[in-house]
């Protein structure tokens, strides 16, 4: 049975810029396939749900959500999760909500259209495969101007706290040639800054036929010669990966941005080996030391996780200490999560949550406070500024900075995709700027 047309499609995306990447590729292949997208549940004939597992509160707003969408959707309605949440939940999703009619993993999604020739047939698939979704679906007719290119999937490391190990497998790397063509078409299509993703994306090492190998400075140095690209930067980055010829990276190539996330997650030595994040303050230490040397204007952001199974008060005043001897300017810090088929799941001394709680706050507290000094430092300061779009009330224009700050600009009719922006005001949360003469 083919699904009579005019079709609709809604889709919402759960979690990080993956998953983002993820939904807009699924949008390109719905709306390729003759979909129109929707953002109003009882319109859609297909619902997706894009899903992030990777903390226990990211895997309960899925299944909330879907329980509002039972009842909220057409009665002939397809709907179903795909991403992480799929591939952790397995066979199970269909046990939880006996109506879902399809449930893909993250390396499974470029499968879906198969529901729109066979609605009947319910589609499950949770393998984890290679790369076939980057090639299967189809490229998407317009890139925003922020273009998220993925270079690889999974992860190595195996930190006793994650999931992703399980949901995405282990690491694999994109061929060079591909990402280069990807990148291309991103900038001809509209893209003028290009993020490269992975789970570990400084990981990044391709051997190609010839035995050549490449490596995420390569990709940057290949990138940086689209004249239609502005700006280059990645996420998410680990510690151990950041070698020299990546940081040298910093000092020659002035399109790469000067801003890095590079998770340490805990600032104790007995945590990091209990996380099983093989490196110690001093080898991190070193590696923020040598990035700004290269680029001294370089800022840094960081996650952080409080409450690890056994975290002392000692260990979480040491990681108190390390944030603000770095000074991270936007960071992200989170409770632990005990997360199914990860070793801390099942670790002695899990930690009280009023305990967890408290440590959050005191941590979101510096950690705000730092953001908030930064800020207040680019006051009559010019930045260049990537345009983002309109704010809600339509009377203004967002803009971002280098540095990944949002600085919010009165609307003018003459504005510009790349501006300089002349630094008026500023708060914990963004800035305030007029457009510089």
């Amino acid at each position: 049975m083919i699904m009579t047309k005019p079709q609709k499609f809604f889709i919402q995306t759960f979690g990080c810029q993956m998953n983002v990447y993820d939904g807009w590729r699924i949008a390109a292949a719905m709306t390729h396939y003759g979909l129109t997208q929707t953002d109003k549940i009882s319109d859609a004939d297909i619902i997706i749900l894009n899903t992030c597992a990777v903390r226990e509160k990211a895997t309960n707003k899925v299944y909330s959500a879907l329980g509002r969408i039972r009842k909220a959707k057409k009665t002939s309605a397809l709907f179903g999760i795909v991403g992480c949440v799929a591939r952790e939940s397995g066979a199970d999703a269909f046990k939880r909500i006996p109506d879902l009619n399809f449930v893909l993993g993250p390396q499974s999604y470029h499968k879906l259209p198969q529901i729109l020739t066979d609605p009947e047939t319910r589609l499950f698939n949770i393998d984890l495969g290679g790369l076939e979704k980057f090639d299967t679906l189809p490229q998407m007719e317009k890139s925003p101007l922020i273009s998220y290119i993925p270079i690889q999937e999974g992860c190595n490391h195996c930190c006793t706290y994650c999931i992703v190990p399980y949901t995405r497998g282990r690491e694999l790397s994109r061929s060079f040639n591909n990402i280069i063509q990807d990148t291309i078409h991103a900038a001809k299509t509209g893209a003028v800054e290009i993020c490269f993703l992975g789970q570990n994306v400084n990981g990044y090492k391709y051997t190609d036929e010839n035995g050549k190998t490449y490596r995420l400075s390569d990709l940057i140095r290949e990138v940086a010669k689209i004249p239609e690209i502005m700006r280059i930067r990645f996420t998410s980055s680990y510690p151990t990966e950041m070698t020299d010829d990546l940081i040298d990276m910093f000092k020659s190539e002035a399109k790469l941005l000067p801003f890095l996330n590079m998770p340490i997650q805990s600032g104790s030595p007995d945590v990091l080996k209990r996380m099983n994040r093989p490196y110690d303050l001093d080898q991190y230490l070193n590696i923020v030391n040598k990035l700004r040397i290269a680029r001294p204007d370089i800022q840094i952001s960081s996650d952080f996780i409080v409450g690890f199974p056994g975290e002392t008060d000692s260990d979480f005043e040491q990681t108190l200490h390390i944030a603000k001897h770095v000074g991270y300017i936007n960071s992200y810090c989170f409770k632990y999560s005990p997360r199914p088929h990860t070793a801390a799941a099942i670790m002695p001394d899990q930690i009280p949550e009023n305990i967890k709680s408290e440590r959050l706050i005191k941590l979101d507290s510096a950690l705000n406070e730092i953001q908030r000094a930064f800020n207040l430092s680019c006051i009559d300061k010019t930045l260049s500024c990537l345009l983002e779009g309109s704010d809600k009330t339509g009377n203004h224009l967002i803009y971002r900075t280098p540095y990944m700050q949002q600085c919010i600009v009165e609307k003018s009719d003459n504005a510009q995709t790349m501006a300089n922006i002349k630094i008026t005001s500023a708060n914990k949360s963004c800035l305030h700027g007029k457009i510089a003469d």
